[in-house]
């Protein structure tokens, strides 16, 4: 419904009786965009309360103001000095106390921007009013976004999510306290089960990297934690509180001749994953070795170019075409120690080498050494194995709607490696099919690691094309990290919804986090495990949320036991 209904003829908003009036002294005069309220006695306002309001026209006419509360005083009326509290208590000094609340106008309909008459009623929106004030009403597809502490749905509107008319997602707030995982697995959850997806929730996909710990390898297992309350917050949002129903797990290999997974406490279900040489020589992967931030006038990038399309060609050339090893100058390189040598061989100007092109030998060796310094961590991960299947131990984003991508246990550099590799071949294959559906959502912590705000990188241009480019194609980055002030600011720009959860004072202050209100940047440093604070295009004002508890486990203690004797084999 885009239209909008006058309150009068909102039948499920009625009120025992205002909540206060609109003030117009000179400290509290009533603005277009702002204005004041006087509590009544036997009522109160909170921050985040929804209101609304009717102020009439000289002509007659009567406009509907909406808005949010975003801050409450409270103070004692003809008293002057701070110590007078205390004969006010006696009842020394004749005072009476007031409770005033700040109101910011999120909505005026018609949209006639004049300041609402002293004097007039305000109530408290619900129903189809807070509907309108939020601007709910005119959102055509909805998706959840959390509960507000009435226990009210907050919602978002899909089509700045699925690309329509923007896409993306970013969330800030302190490591450990700010939950901003567990909140981005919620969103995934309220987009795969809340119907906003429709029929194409079945073929979406989500591309998910787990950079600490182990808490994203049980999503497809039920939470035992999970109590009544917190089922019922997932009913009040239309929500089932479950787990995800499908998930493919993957973990890095274990380093040793066998390719089997190298995690914790969760081996049943996991794949290990791994690249052969031929496809690490013939996609272009070896950018993904300097993937930490670099001077744009640094030269390595140059060299790492040049012996990318060298390494590409002897892929095309090497025979058998089957095979996963490759042959360079006439050397058949079997593991990726054997690799690197050849291309130092090929590379080095001082053993001849002519991969390099132009470039100056201090730059040429400055390449090598950060290649050496790599194989150690990223070797175990590129395999010239023919005896073994290297096909089923490929990462496979599309086999199932939730594909969990294990890097915790990795290296800084094999990290980045993985991610830059998993994300150019899934924006290829979106590229190539040339349709923005079905979607794909990329879930990546830590991103101030892989998109910096300063310097060069591989991964920071697939990020960088992501976000500016991924929503005509279909690809929405929900994008977590500590500081936003850290991360590439074309990143950040380009998300629709801006999240943040439990914040460094000093970090709030940031021009990053300007669409906060100056009352939302002091809660932000007082914000509990399970609160956010939402920023989304259409509602002027940022919005308190909470989510409940994961239905789903984040640990192996978590793991809710099942009673049925044969579900190990329903898979099967």
């Amino acid at each position: 419904m885009n239209g909008h209904t006058p309150i009068s003829n909102l039948k499920d908003i009625t009120e025992t009786g205002p909540a206060g009036l609109v003030l117009g002294t000179s400290a509290e005069a009533s603005t277009p965009l702002s204005f004041s309220v006087l509590v009544a006695d036997d009522r109160y306002l909170q921050l985040d309360d929804v209101v609304h309001l009717r102020s009439p026209l000289p002509d007659g006419e009567v406009i509907d103001v909406y808005g949010v509360v975003d801050e409450v005083r409270a103070t004692h009326e003809g008293v002057s000095f701070d110590s007078d509290v205390r004969l006010a208590i006696d009842g020394i000094l004749p005072v009476q106390h007031a409770v005033v609340a700040h109101v910011s106008v999120t909505r005026v309909e018609p949209e006639i921007f004049v300041p609402p008459v002293p004097g007039t009623e305000v109530h408290q929106a619900h129903g189809a009013a807070r509907d309108a004030a939020l601007f709910f009403d005119g959102m055509q597809t909805r998706v959840p976004f959390g509960l507000s502490r009435a226990g009210e749905t907050i919602f978002a509107n899909m089509e700045f999510l699925d690309g329509t008319r923007g896409a993306h997602v970013n969330i800030s707030g302190i490591s450990g306290i700010a939950t901003k995982t567990s909140y981005a697995m919620f969103l995934l959850h309220a987009l795969f089960e809340g119907g906003a997806l429709g029929v194409e929730a079945a073929n979406t996909r989500s591309i998910i990297f787990n950079v600490k710990g182990e808490d994203l390898l049980f999503l497809d297992k039920p939470n035992a934690r999970l109590d009544d309350t917190q089922r019922t917050r997932y009913a009040t949002m239309g929500l089932p509180a479950q787990a995800f129903g499908s998930v493919a797990l993957y973990a890095p290999v274990a380093r040793g001749a066998q390719p089997i997974p190298d995690t914790g406490s969760r081996l049943e279900g996991v794949t290990g994953y791994c690249w052969t040489l031929r496809e690490f020589c013939a996609d272009h992967y070896l950018r993904f070795l300097f993937a930490e931030a670099d001077d744009e006038r640094s030269q390595i990038a140059y060299v790492a170019q040049s012996v990318e399309a060298q390494l590409a060609m002897a892929a095309r050339l090497s025979l058998p075409v089957t095979s996963a090893t490759v042959e360079i100058g006439g050397v058949r390189c079997n593991d990726f120690r054997e690799l690197v040598e050849q291309i130092a061989a090929m590379t080095d100007p001082d053993q001849g080498g002519t991969w390099a092109g132009r470039a100056a030998p201090g730059t040429v060796h400055a390449f090598l050494r950060r290649l050496e310094a790599a194989a150690p961590h990223v070797g175990h991960l590129v395999r010239g194995d023919d005896s073994e299947d290297m096909a089923s131990h490929r990462i496979d984003w599309q086999r199932e709607q939730v594909t969990v991508v294990d890097i915790h246990r990795l290296h800084d550099r094999a990290k980045r490696f993985v991610v830059g590799a998993v994300l150019k071949r899934m924006f290829e294959e979106k590229e190539t099919r040339g349709a923005a559906r079905p979607l794909v959502f990329v879930v990546l912590d830590e991103l101030n690691k892989y998109a910096p705000r300063e310097g060069h990188s591989p991964i920071k241009d697939v990020l960088l094309d992501i976000a500016e480019r991924g929503r005509s194609l279909g690809v929405v980055l929900i994008g977590a990290q500590q500081t936003a002030s850290e991360v590439e600011p074309r990143v950040v720009a380009n998300c629709a919804f801006r999240v943040v959860g439990r914040l460094d004072t000093a970090e709030a202050q940031r021009n990053e986090y300007g669409f906060l209100t100056p009352a939302a940047r002091a809660r932000a440093s007082l914000l509990k495990p399970g609160t956010m604070i939402l920023h989304q295009p259409e509602i002027p004002v940022p919005l308190l949320v909470q989510f409940p508890f994961p239905a789903w486990a984040t640990r192996a203690s978590e793991v809710a036991a099942t009673t049925d004797p044969f579900a190990r084999f329903e898979n099967r």
